[in-house]
């Protein structure tokens, strides 16, 4: 047990020390670009490098928590003999290493900014709007930096994951039928360090890009009210968050010390009620936080010269911009949910169409994940117009922070997920007795379907940090409106649309290389492998890392360098057409490519745990793997082959270019912002639209 925890500890530290060097060049490189662009000067760069720093770090402290957390809950669930002893003490050791990362990453995040912002104001002295816009926008960089780090992460992370998940698949399981996490599958160690890289080290720094750029984006649209300003109510943002941290203290309390986990059934409502909770003790918070730390009545400004516009607004408008925030990310986790799990209609109709092969689960997954679309985008297009009629962009960012205030047990719960996933594969290497393993199980089973409600959080999060982004975007460039009559906007808002299909084909195409790869070198050391001869897993470990920090740059430098080519071609107008494209058609993708790839991991999952039932007759003699009196399909017959085939084209959806499209929307904006005052005043085509 230990000797395999180590293994995972080596192999996610090598990736990381790997990646982290890359990142180290880049940022060197993107922090020299910064500064030397007129108009931005020192000061945003310095807040990208602390942004950038700020997030690795994330990474970091998440993975060192997961990687030293999950072989403590495999000795819990096999240190005590009795399931009501073992379940408790593995789930509450799997949750607070959970609550370690996600309290750790919301308080470093906001205190570093409101260092940052302290710094600033001793330094700047700013005395008039003009000056706090101008300030907000250079702290924008820390939010800059956040996202990029975060997009390299998540790509690279999930394309190790990925790749190491489809190779053990492929050839461990189906042509082999070796079991999940078996000691005999060379790609089962490096499986397991791709949870932590992927959905630990990447999730951190994703969610902590969306925590840091919502809040700038709050911060230079308010930069532009007299009001806020004169009264410091431009740090209502922050203490928005601050109050969501203590909140998810007194949430997290109940999970472990009041509705203490004694039954596997417990497990899944203990998760959820974590959600519930969090969200009716936030409610009052919100409420007396804007009633009280707000003025009544105040203005923003948009625009430049004769085309500015005042927009009113008030602290009730920014309290249920809030509110309706933090509800439709509830509302839309559970809708993800409902779409992804295994006790779901969707779902267990997905499991049913494996009977009739591999290609009608995938045609029935493809519709699943589309249809899954429909309510939570409704959600978004409500949040947004609810938002902006009453606080304008204002309002947008604030909607995108209530979705985000109860940040710290989302991420506790979705850390979870791969600390209590990582502690089944070690039981199953340690060969532990079947009832350590059905432990885990459980937990890991509950795990997944709460990470598919983190999810959609992200996504919807995501869509709205992208159109408060966009509005502090505007804000900066001065473009007071955005007319889609005019030739640039409409043909630009035509390529943006494209550039997430585009981002998407690079990531996936990454996985099926790297994970070419891997199944050769997993059916070369399975064939080749004499009695009693050690495993090679370190090559598989190599395989992964090597194609994942290979492969993380193309993807990262379209994403970077796309709207800065339109901005400083065909000035803002063409990035704002830009933006909407890409935020309107990545949160749809995103939403659609995370659901299908979540079905099709749960329709196999529900056939492995023997719940689909043999209705016809005839299959008895089609399927050698069905006995007679065998009531339900079993691991390796027909049905299930179908679902892993299923899973594995879902894992690159799932867990590579559908989360990494969060970061695409987001990371679009906050450049286009950074570089918005210079793209405005630089530009090589002037007067495009013909307007005088």
């Amino acid at each position: 047990m230990i000797k395999t925890g180590e293994y995972i500890q080596h192999g996610a530290n090598t990736f990381l020390s790997s990646e982290y060097l890359y990142l180290f060049y880049f940022m060197i490189f993107f922090f020299i670009v910064i500064f030397l662009v007129d108009g931005i000067r020192f000061y945003t760069a310095i807040n990208f490098l602390i942004g950038s720093g700020t997030s690795l770090l994330s990474g970091y402290i998440g993975m060192t928590v997961a990687t030293r957390t999950n072989v403590r809950v495999t000795y819990e669930a096999a240190i005590y003999k009795k399931e009501e002893t073992g379940l408790r003490k593995a789930f509450n050791c799997a949750f607070r290493g959970g609550c370690v990362m996600g309290f750790v990453l919301v308080s470093l995040a906001l205190l570093i900014l409101i260092i940052v912002i302290i710094v600033h104001i001793a330094i700047l002295d700013p005395k008039t709007t003009e000056d706090y816009t101008r300030m907000f926008e250079y702290i924008s960089g820390y939010g800059l930096g956040g996202s990029t780090v975060a997009l390299f992460c998540r790509v690279g992370g999930g394309i190790y994951t990925k790749a190491a998940d489809v190779g053990a698949d492929l050839v461990g399981k189906n042509e082999y039928g070796l079991e999940e996490d078996s000691p005999d599958n060379p790609a089962t160690i490096a499986d397991n360090v791709g949870d932590n890289v992927g959905d630990i080290a990447g999730m951190g720094a994703d969610l902590f890009g969306s925590f840091a750029e919502s809040t700038c984006a709050a911060l230079v649209v308010s930069g532009t009210s007299e009001t806020l300003i004169q009264g410091n109510f431009y740090m209502y943002p922050l203490c928005l968050s601050a109050a969501g941290i203590i909140c998810c203290i007194i949430t997290s309390i109940f999970a472990t010390e009041v509705f203490a986990v004694t039954r596997k059934d417990k497990i899944q409502l203990t998760l959820t009620f974590q959600i519930v909770l969090s969200t009716i003790l936030l409610t009052p918070c919100i409420v007396c936080l804007s009633l009280y730390g707000l003025p009544e009545k105040f203005s923003f400004v948009s625009g430049f010269g004769s085309s500015q516009k005042i927009y009113q607004s008030s602290n009730i408008g920014v309290m249920v911009s809030a509110l309706v925030g933090l509800y439709s990310g509830f509302v839309i986790g559970f809708m993800t949910d409902y779409f992804t799990s295994n006790e779901s209609s969707p779902v267990k109709n997905l499991a049913k169409s494996c009977k009739s092969g591999a290609a009608i689960n995938i045609i029935q997954g493809l519709a699943l994940g589309y249809l899954s679309t429909v309510i939570p985008i409704f959600l978004l297009a409500v949040t947004v117009c609810v938002s902006f009629v009453l606080a304008n962009m204002y309002g947008i960012a604030i909607a995108a922070l209530g979705m985000l205030s109860n940040l710290c047990i989302s991420l506790a719960i979705d850390a979870y997920g791969p600390i209590s996933d990582n502690a089944g594969g070690i039981a199953e290497m340690a060969e532990f007795p079947k009832e350590v393993r059905d432990k885990t199980d459980a937990l890991d089973a509950a795990g997944n379907t709460t990470a598919a409600i983190g999810k959609g959080f992200a996504i919807g999060s995501a869509c709205l940090v992208g159109l408060a982004l966009f509005g502090a975007f505007t804000t900066r460039a001065g473009l007071a409106t955005v007319n889609l009559l005019q030739p640039i906007e409409i043909s630009c808002v035509v390529v943006g649309a494209m550039i997430p299909y585009a981002f998407c084909a690079m990531t996936m195409k990454s996985v099926g290389l790297a994970a070419a790869e891997m199944c050769e070198s997993v059916k070369s050391q399975i064939q080749n492998r004499k009695e009693g001869e050690a495993l090679d897993y370190n090559n598989c470990i190599q395989i992964s890392t090597n194609a994942s920090l290979k492969e993380m740059v193309a993807p990262g430098c379209l994403v970077i360098f796309a709207p800065l080519f339109f901005g400083f071609i065909f000035g803002p107008e063409a990035v704002a057409g830009y933006l909407i494209g890409v935020i309107v058609s990545g949160v749809q993708l995103a939403i659609s490519q995370s659901n299908t790839g979540g079905a099709w991991d749960n329709a196999k999952k529900y056939i492995e745990a023997q719940r689909l039932r043999i209705e016809d007759d005839d299959q008895r003699g089609r399927d050698p793997t069905i006995k007679d009196g065998d009531i339900f399909y079993k691991k390796k017959s027909k049905p299930h082959k179908a679902a892993v085939v299923g899973d594995t084209v879902g894992d690159p959806l799932k867990d590579t270019s559908g989360p990494s499209l969060n970061i695409l929307i987001k990371l679009s904006s906050i450049v286009s912002l950074v570089f918005g005052t210079i793209i405005t005043r630089h530009h090589a085509i002037q007067n495009i639209n013909g307007s005088k």
